[in-house]
C-alpha cells in the first residue's frame, strides 16, 4: 500500500509537497508545517480530489488538512475511551461481554483530523506483529462467550490481501464466532481498494459486516457506489457510524442527505458518534443538543432506514449510551401521554 497517501514522511511531511496540489494560504500551509511536528498527517490524492478549493469552509478539507486549533486543545485526552484498561492481551480491546476488535494495523488510507486513535499513528505504518495477531486469536479462542469479533485499526482494509485472508479464515474456523465484522474508511478515502481480489476474500469468509464512516454527502461518488454495490454482491452488509463534527455535518439538512445517499449505495445508516474528547479535535466536538436536535429533525421527516442511533461513549470505557429525544412526556396507571415529531401531545392508553 506504499505510496498512496500525501504523508507526514522523509519525502512528504513537507506542506509545499501539499501546496503543489491544493492552494493553500500562507496561514494554513504554516498550520500544517506546525500540526505536523505533534500530530502526523496523510491524505489519499482521491481523497484530496474532492476538495473544492473556493470553498473556504470546504468540510472534506476540514476533515483531512491539519489545522491551527489542533494545538491549541487544552481539554483532550490521548486516550478517553480507556482502551489501554480494556486490553487483556496486546492488539485487543474488550468492553463488552460478547464481542471484542482487534487492532489489526495503525495504517490508514487517510489520517483523519478527528481520529480518535490518533495516538497510535507512529512515524511507521504497520500491521500488528503475527504474533500478537496470534494472541489475540488464541484469546478469542478461550473465551466461548466471544461470538463477534471487529477487525479494526488503523484501517484493516489496509492488511495486504494475503494476511487479510489468513485472519478471516482463522476466525472462520472458530466455532464460537459467529458474526466478523471490518472497520475501514478506504470506502471514503480510497474506494480503488476494493479490488476483484479483495471481493473474492470477502466472498470466501461471509457473513462479514462491514462498518464505514461517510461524515458529509460530498464523500460519496460514483466510485463509491461501485464499490459499495460490488461488496454488497459478496453478501457483504454494510453500516455507517458516522461522526458528529463541528461545521462538518452538524446540520439536519446534511444529515438527511447524508443518510439518503447511503441508503442509496446500499449501506445502512448505523450510529452518529458524539465525537470523543481526543486532544487536539475540540475544534470538532459540539454540544450533545446539537445531535439530539439532529434526531429530532430526522425523526418525521424520512424513514426509518435513513435514522440512525445517536451514541454519546462513556469516558472510561464504559461503553455506549443511546442519546434519544423525549418522546414520553409522563405516564400514569392506565395511560401514559406521547409527544410526536410534530410536537403533538396526546394521550395514549396503556
Amino acid at each position: 500500500m506504499a505510496g498512496l497517501a500525501l504523508a507526514a514522511d522523509a519525502t512528504n511531511t513537507r506542506p509545499q509537497t501539499l501546496g503543489k496540489l491544493l492552494a493553500l494560504s500562507r496561514e494554513e500551509t504554516d498550520a500544517v508545517g506546525n500540526v505536523g511536528k505533534t500530530y502526523r498527517w496523510a491524505v489519499s490524492p482521491y481523497y484530496l480530489s474532492l476538495i473544492n478549493p473556493q470553498d473556504p469552509q470546504d468540510p472534506v478539507k476540514k476533515m483531512c488538512i491539519p489545522q491551527a486549533a489542533e494545538l491549541m486543545d487544552e481539554t483532550g485526552t490521548d486516550d478517553p475511551m480507556a482502551e489501554e484498561f480494556t486490553s487483556p492481551v496486546p492488539a485487543v480491546t474488550r468492553r463488552y461481554p460478547d464481542r471484542l476488535i482487534i487492532k489489526v494495523t495503525n495504517q490508514c488510507a487517510m489520517y483523519c483530523r478527528h481520529c480518535q486513535r490518533r495516538r497510535l499513528i507512529g512515524e511507521v505504518d504497520r500491521a500488528t506483529p503475527r504474533v500478537q495477531l496470534r494472541q489475540a486469536l488464541d484469546y478469542v479462542r478461550k473465551n466461548e462467550e466471544i461470538r463477534d469479533v471487529l477487525l479494526t485499526g488503523g484501517d484493516a482494509l489496509l492488511l495486504n490481501d494475503e494476511l487479510l485472508d489468513w485472519l478471516l479464515g482463522e476466525l472462520d474456523a472458530i466455532p464460537h464466532v459467529e458474526i466478523k465484522r471490518i472497520g475501514t474508511r478506504t470506502l471514503v478515502t480510497m474506494p480503488m481498494r476494493i479490488t476483484d481480489r479483495l471481493y473474492k476474500i470477502i466472498d470466501r469468509h461471509g457473513p462479514i459486516y462491514i462498518n464505514t464512516q461517510f461524515n458529509h454527502p460530498l464523500e460519496i461518488t460514483p466510485d463509491v457506489e461501485a464499490a459499495c454495490r460490488k461488496l454488497v454482491r459478496t453478501g457483504a452488509a454494510l453500516g455507517n457510524q458516522a461522526v458528529l463534527l463541528s461545521g462538518v455535518n452538524n446540520d439536519p439538512h446534511v444529515m438527511k442527505k447524508l443518510n439518503h445517499l447511503l441508503l442509496k449505495c446500499m449501506i445502512r445508516p448505523y450510529y452518529i458518534f458524539h465525537a470523543k474528547a481526543v486532544k487536539g479535535t475540540a475544534h470538532f466536538r459540539t454540544k450533545v443538543e446539537e445531535g439530539i436536535a439532529i434526531m429530532e429533525q430526522l425523526r418525521g421527516y424520512t424513514s426509518g432506514l435513513a435514522i440512525p442511533t445517536f451514541i454519546v461513549n462513556a469516558p472510561g470505557g464504559y461503553g455506549k449510551i443511546p442519546m434519544l429525544p423525549e418522546y414520553l412526556v409522563s405516564y400514569a396507571p392506565g395511560k401514559i401521554m406521547i409527544r410526536t415529531w410534530e410536537n403533538r401531545i396526546l394521550p395514549y392508553d396503556n
